[in-house]
């Protein structure tokens, strides 16, 4: 509780200090709008269902993309942690391509789908699978060694030990790969629909491009301040939580 009101006591203060500015008239509204435009812009957009839908539309290509690039990234993690020639080749592959800026998917899935849903999927996909890879590959090689050989003792061999004993003990390293594939998935998806234009569906980039392309900052930083807000709320209800319980329960919380 106490934390919450620390928090929103210092986000008044932005406020404060972002509308002083404002009056002070030291940029011009055109390039600095007011807390008060930005807010008319978000209560006008969601009122006539444009900010809704939008948010229906990018979320939807988001957990489509990110839950396909898991399906592929954690059985290729554990491969790669598993074979040294796998690691060798693939682990390194991935390492490369996480390094590559998502906008750099962009252009290539154009040329290959068009502007279609096909391609911000494409870019999605690419933002995740690699950062799971990496993330998983270490969170497997992380568990110590006696874990494994306390099991061969007990009877335990093959995909057994790797199922039972290595996955779950690297769970927690996983969960904040899973995280920061989350993180790059988003970012991937921002800019494949900032520069791919669907007719059948409208997502926020699209809303933070128009707004840049009609010179409309209220726009611009009204849609910021949603995806900044979608950001905080995935990382607190969705990972936050299960990073917490499996530290404590695998006895790894500080």
């Amino acid at each position: 509780m106490r934390r919450t009101l620390k928090a929103l006591v210092f986000f008044a203060g932005l406020l404060l200090a972002w509308e002083a500015v404002c009056l002070a008239r030291i940029w011009s509204p055109v390039l600095v709008p007011s807390p008060v435009s930005v807010g008319r812009y978000l209560w006008e957009a969601a009122n006539d269902g444009t900010l809704g839908s939008a948010t229906v539309v990018t979320l939807r290509r988001l957990v489509l993309g990110y839950c396909f690039g898991l399906a592929i990234g954690l059985p290729l993690g554990l491969l790669t942690a598993r074979f040294k020639v796998v690691g060798d080749t693939l682990g390194l592959l991935a390492l490369g391509l996480q390094t590559l800026p998502s906008v750099c998917w962009v252009p290539l899935a154009l040329l290959w789908f068009g502007q279609t849903e096909a391609a911000m999927f494409f870019v999605v996909v690419m933002g995740t699978i690699w950062s799971v890879i990496i993330a998983t590959e270490n969170g497997v090689k992380n568990v110590p060694p006696i874990y494994a050989r306390a099991a061969r003792t007990m009877g335990s061999s093959g995909l057994h030990t790797w199922l039972r004993v290595l996955l779950p003990a690297a769970l927690p390293f996983i969960v904040g790969g899973m995280k920061q594939g989350w993180a790059f998935a988003w970012r991937s998806l921002m800019a494949a629909e900032i520069y791919v234009t669907i007719l059948s569906g409208f997502g926020l980039g699209h809303l933070l491009h128009y707004g840049r392309e009609l010179n409309a900052m209220e726009q611009v930083i009204g849609i910021m301040l949603v995806l900044l807000l979608i950001g905080l709320i995935a990382d607190k209800v969705l990972f936050s939580p299960w990073e917490r319980f499996l530290h404590r329960r695998w006895g790894t919380a500080k």
